[in-house]
């Protein structure tokens, strides 16, 4: 960006003393932003050359004088070249601040990031979720780490950090703390935001991030097929404890609810539907959108196992659930038993719902996207890319349909 630079002498007019002097300011420009200070001169207002931005006269006060301004002059030019070779951003205050000696105080990188999460916490279930406020904690653990490990310092200026910071961050995240490439992604995501609100504040001159794109790949989610969760129905388990944790799973395979949701389930989120039977109408403790779910048959058993249960009525709640750890724990001894090779999670309930459940039987990826309480469709969009199983059957239809055009063609030719 090409940058326009000026110096000016004048006497401010308005600040005159009993003796008709005026003290005489230096104005510093530059890409039409103004800064001043005084140069510590006074001067009759009758002596000074306006056009010059000098005194009129030979005198050896008036040869003085305006010898000093041109020492500031040359003073000021070079702060000017000397910060344009250090600097891409150059501004009027920070050419007066070096020539009066002032420290200019640079934005911390880790401050910036902690004022943000600070007002992130006060509006959690206002403009945040929970886990919103949880990412960007953890985010900002990871910068710090990676600061004190690659620069040996407990902070940085924001300034300083580059696209070399960014990809050497991201290379820390996918060796040093072992991420997944798209876990990796999302906290440099996260990271990103802090640059953009220093980038507004005019705190950097320059985006980094500028170069930087994120690009998340494609990862083929697991889910049940029917067959499984069949052979999870009818498994009976040796305890208590691991039936509870199975039927809450199963729960969420025909809701779609969120380990977060389904423990948070309480009598206030079923209600009567528009087709006059239970759905449950709940806030995604993630993203705060609204999932409206009518309730299917075997999650609506799994609730009226459990209606009088004494703890849960205690805590006004519809489920016994457990601790997430437990509770996935759990699942990984319940898959054993049920000779299911799939790494079960409460997560990938709700893949099960999107895929086995709803879209293999032809639910429109609309409503599923509404079920889920998506913010876009783009997001559900994903599980209808693994559904090979309905695009197999799909095209197997289409085969035999196809099988019965060639055959009568085959016959109208031997005609």
């Amino acid at each position: 960006m090409q940058t326009t630079f000026s110096i000016l002498f004048y006497p401010r007019g308005n600040d005159i003393d009993r003796n008709g002097n005026a003290p005489i300011y230096a104005r510093i420009t530059v890409n039409g932003k103004r800064s001043e200070f005084s140069i510590k001169r006074k001067v009759l207002l009758t002596k000074w050359n306006s056009d010059a931005g000098k005194m009129r006269g030979t005198t050896s006060e008036v040869r003085e004088l305006n010898k000093y301004m041109a020492t500031i002059r040359t003073k000021l030019n070079k702060i000017q070249e000397q910060l344009s070779e250090k600097e891409t951003l150059v501004t009027a205050q920070k050419i007066k601040n070096t020539y009066l000696g002032k420290t200019i105080k640079h934005k911390m990188l880790l401050e910036i990031f902690q004022e943000h999460n600070n007002k992130v916490e006060k509006l959690i279930g206002k403009d945040f979720a929970a886990g919103t406020a949880e990412r960007y904690k953890t985010a900002l653990k990871h910068v710090r780490d990676y600061i004190k490990l690659e620069y040996l310092l407990s902070d940085i200026p924001v300034k300083d950090v580059d696209h070399k910071f960014i990809s050497g961050f991201e290379y820390y995240l996918k060796t040093t703390r072992n991420c997944s490439h798209n876990t990796a992604i999302k906290y440099i995501t996260n990271f990103k935001k802090i640059i953009r609100i220093a980038f507004a504040n005019d705190w950097i001159s320059k985006d980094p991030f500028t170069s930087w794109k994120a690009r998340l790949k494609i990862v083929d989610r697991e889910f049940l097929t029917v067959e499984e969760i069949q052979t999870m129905v009818e498994k009976e388990l040796h305890t208590e404890r691991l039936d509870q944790v199975k039927d809450i799973f199963i729960f969420c395979c025909f809701t779609g609810l969120a380990y977060s949701d389904v423990k948070k389930l309480s009598a206030n989120n079923v209600v009567i539907g528009i087709d006059g039977g239970k759905w449950i109408k709940i806030n995604r403790s993630k993203t705060d959108t609204r999932s409206n779910i009518p309730i299917l048959p075997t999650a609506e058993a799994i609730l009226e196992k459990y209606a009088d249960d004494s703890e849960i009525q205690r805590n006004q709640l519809l489920l016994p659930v457990l601790s997430n750890q437990k509770m996935n724990a759990y699942l990984k001894e319940i898959a054993d038993l049920c000779k299911i090779n799939k790494n079960l999670t409460f997560h990938l309930a709700r893949h099960t719902f999107a895929t086995t459940v709803t879209l293999s039987n032809g639910v429109p990826i609309e409503s599923v996207s509404k079920m889920l309480g998506h913010k876009s469709l783009k997001t559900t969009q994903h599980y209808a890319k693994i559904l090979d199983r309905k695009v197999s059957n799909d095209m197997l239809a289409l085969k035999d349909k196809l099988t019965n055009y060639s055959n009568l063609f085959s016959a109208s030719k031997s005609v």
